[in-house]
C-alpha cells in the first residue's frame, strides 16, 4: 500500500471530523452480531484497531467476553486526539493531573480476564485489568493512526480485526485488511459496496456481509457533536443519539446465512420485468421478487447482497460508473450507461446478476 503523506493522525482527525463519521456503537447491537463468531473467535487475537478501552464498547464486549470465548489475547490501540481518551481515569501512573485529558496514543494488551462475568465489567474493572501483570498497557511512539507502521506491526500479530472504522477511511482500511490476509468483522456504509475494490472483492466471494444490519439502530455520538445537524439525531439524559442509515458488518469470517437460499416464487412475465434500453437485463425492483424461472441477466437493489448465497446467483458487475468494463458483454447501444435505463429514465444502482445452473 502507498504509504500516507503527511501526519497520518491529521489525516484521520480530519476525515473523522469533516465526514462527521465517528460514533459509538451500542453494546447490543454488537453482541447480536459478534455472537455468531464465538468458534471463529477461540483461541484467536482480537485487534480493535480504532477503539479507546474507555469509549469503544467493542474492548468493553470482547472484554465482558473474553473467557466466553476463549481468546488468546485483546488488542486496543487508541489514536492520537480520541475525544474522550484518558477523560476517566489516568492511564499511566507518571501522568500529572494537568495532562489527564491530552489523550496520548497507547496500545492495551489484554492476555486475562479473571472476574466474575455474572457481576458484569465496570470501569473500575477496566482499570483493574490494566494493572494485571500480565496485561500491558505502553504509549504508542507515534500518533495511533492504523495505517502507521506502528499498528500496522501490531496488525501483522492478529488473528481477527473487529472494529468499526471512519466511513471516510474504509475503503483504505479494507484494502489494508486484505494486502495482509487478515481476518475482520467491521461496521461500513452499505455505499461502500459498491466501491471498485470493494465491489470486487464481493464479487470473488472474498468478502461478504454480515448478520444484521443498523436500519433500526441508534448510535451513540461524541460529546461535541452538533445535533442540530441532522434531523435524526437527538439528546436524551445528557447523552447524543444519532441514527444512520443503510449501514452493515462486512466480514470474510465463514457465515451460515451466506449459505441460506433464497426462496423464489415468482414468475417471469415481460409486463412485470422490463428489459433496459442500455443493458441486456430486465428490472427486478425488490430482491423477494426475483423471477423463478429467468435465466438472463438481471438488475437488482444493493440490498440484494444481505440474501446473496454464492452457490445459487453469480454476481457479473454494478452498474456504477457504466460497469467499470465488467459490463460491456451486457451493454445495448445507448448515449448512457451509468444507470439501467427504462422509458428513457436512469433508475437507481443496481447489480446485475443471473441465477446460476442447477439452481432452484
Amino acid at each position: 500500500m502507498t504509504k500516507p503523506k503527511g501526519n497520518t493522525s491529521t489525516s484521520l482527525n480530519s476525515a473523522r471530523k469533516a465526514k462527521n463519521d465517528e460514533f459509538y456503537t451500542q453494546l447490543s447491537d454488537i453482541a447480536d452480531e459478534l455472537r455468531h463468531y464465538r468458534e471463529q473467535f477461540r483461541d484467536k487475537i482480537i485487534f480493535c484497531n480504532c477503539d479507546d478501552p474507555y469509549e469503544s464498547n467493542f474492548f468493553k464486549y470482547f472484554a465482558l467476553n473474553f473467557n466466553f470465548f476463549g481468546l488468546k489475547k485483546l488488542i486496543a490501540t487508541c489514536y492520537a486526539g480520541s475525544p474522550i481518551a484518558n477523560k476517566e481515569l489516568s492511564l499511566f501512573d507518571d501522568e500529572p493531573p494537568e495532562n489527564k485529558t491530552t489523550r496520548n496514543p497507547h496500545k492495551i494488551e489484554i492476555s486475562e480476564v479473571p472476574y466474575d462475568p455474572q457481576k458484569g465489567l465496570e470501569l473500575a474493572d477496566v482499570e483493574y485489568l490494566l494493572r494485571n501483570k500480565k496485561n500491558v498497557l505502553t504509549r504508542l511512539k507515534g500518533d495511533g493512526d492504523f495505517r502507521s507502521q506502528e499498528c500496522i506491526e501490531l496488525m501483522k500479530r492478529c488473528d481477527i480485526v473487529v472494529t468499526n472504522p471512519p466511513f471516510s477511511l474504509f475503503r483504505e482500511f479494507v484494502v489494508q485488511l486484505m494486502e495482509r490476509e487478515k481476518k475482520f468483522v467491521i461496521i461500513g456504509h452499505q455505499n461502500a459496496i459498491t466501491y471498485k475494490a470493494i465491489f470486487q472483492l464481493i464479487r470473488d466471494n472474498k468478502l461478504w456481509i454480515g448478520y444484521n444490519n443498523f436500519d433500526n439502530s441508534r448510535f451513540i455520538m461524541p460529546a461535541n457533536y452538533d445535533i442540530s445537524s441532522s434531523k435524526y439525531a437527538y439528546e436524551e439524559d445528557g447523552i447524543k443519539y444519532g441514527r444512520v442509515s443503510g449501514l452493515r458488518w462486512f466480514t470474510n469470517l465463514e457465515t451460515t446465512k451466506r449459505h441460506e437460499e433464497l426462496t423464489l416464487y415468482m414468475c417471469y412475465t415481460p409486463e412485470k420485468y422490463p428489459k433496459y434500453e442500455n443493458y441486456d437485463a430486465i428490472e427486478v425492483a425488490k430482491v423477494a421478487e426475483i423471477p423463478a424461472d429467468y435465466e438472463g441477466y438481471m438488475g437488482v437493489p444493493v440490498t440484494f447482497l444481505d440474501k446473496y448465497n454464492p452457490k445459487q446467483f453469480e454476481i457479473i458487475w454494478t452498474t456504477d460508473r457504466g460497469g467499470d468494463g465488467q459490463l460491456d458483454h451486457v451493454k445495448i447501444p445507448h448515449a448512457r450507461y451509468d444507470a439501467p435505463v427504462i422509458a428513457g429514465q436512469g433508475k437507481y444502482k443496481r447489480i446485475i446478476i443471473r441465477k446460476k445452473e442447477n439452481s432452484t
